[in-house]
């Protein structure tokens, strides 16, 4: 069999074959683009993936956070200043999650009565609008914050924490009737205080005021769960197992 005869010109052949270089040249440019984008595309995932993962934690600490969670820790004195703090975050709190449940956890040595009833009323305040307080404990709940911890629907208090009751303090100076006033005003206190313990717990006021007269008393955490001080005892350690 005779083979075809090739009748192009050497000029027709050179342009044929410079032709079939530029289609494979062209081809192998397209499988690089298309492998460049794939690669891209991949890559972009990637960062997405990554981006992703971090806005979750970010998300995810946020969320797990105190404020989130409509938990406020109440360290320190109780006083004006503090009282007003406490205040302003319960109110905006109220106000964005109507009714959500909060939490305030005390660890106090106490302070101003005054100011501290004024919290005390806040709160009281709150549950009437159809907020759960739970009130709480680390540390300890001394005096006025002893008296705080009684605001909740629920209370608790850490194993290893203390609540101290007392009775009022207060320091007189001027005239005789001035003085005996101020006395009458602190007595009428005390019956507040008096109310509330034994309004939110098993406490008589004959009881109170033979451990509170003359002297501080400390009440451990055991000892308020049986007195009907708290609903709950946290933190209890577990036994080791034998």
């Amino acid at each position: 069999m005779e083979e075809e005869k090739d009748n192009r010109t050497p000029e027709e052949i050179t342009a044929d074959l410079k032709l079939k270089e530029a289609e494979i040249a062209f081809k192998i440019a397209e499988t690089e683009k298309i492998q460049a984008e794939a690669s891209k595309a991949v890559y972009e995932a990637h960062e997405a993936e990554i981006l992703w993962k971090e806005t979750k934690m970010v998300y995810d600490r946020r969320m797990s956070d105190d404020e989130n969670n409509h938990l406020y820790r109440f360290d320190g004195d109780v006083s004006k200043a503090s009282v007003l703090r406490c205040m302003k975050k319960l109110t905006e709190w109220s106000r964005i999650s109507p009714g959500c449940h909060m939490e305030i956890v005390f660890s106090s040595p106490g302070g101003s009565i005054i100011d501290g009833f004024e919290l005390f009323d806040f709160i009281q305040e709150l549950r009437a609008r159809g907020h759960k307080i739970t009130t709480g404990s680390l540390g300890m709940a001394a005096s006025m914050a002893g008296i705080l911890l009684m605001a909740g629907d629920a209370r608790w208090i850490g194993h290893q924490s203390w609540m101290m009751i007392h009775r009022a303090a207060f320091g007189a100076i001027g005239k005789t009737y001035e003085v005996e006033d101020e006395v009458r005003l602190v007595k009428r206190i005390e019956e507040r205080i008096l109310d509330i313990f034994t309004l939110r717990s098993e406490l008589t006021k004959n009881k109170i005021k033979r451990n509170w007269d003359r002297k501080d008393w400390w009440i451990d955490a055991d000892e308020c769960l049986k007195l009907g001080l708290v609903d709950e005892i946290r933190g209890i350690m577990p036994e080791n197992k034998k």
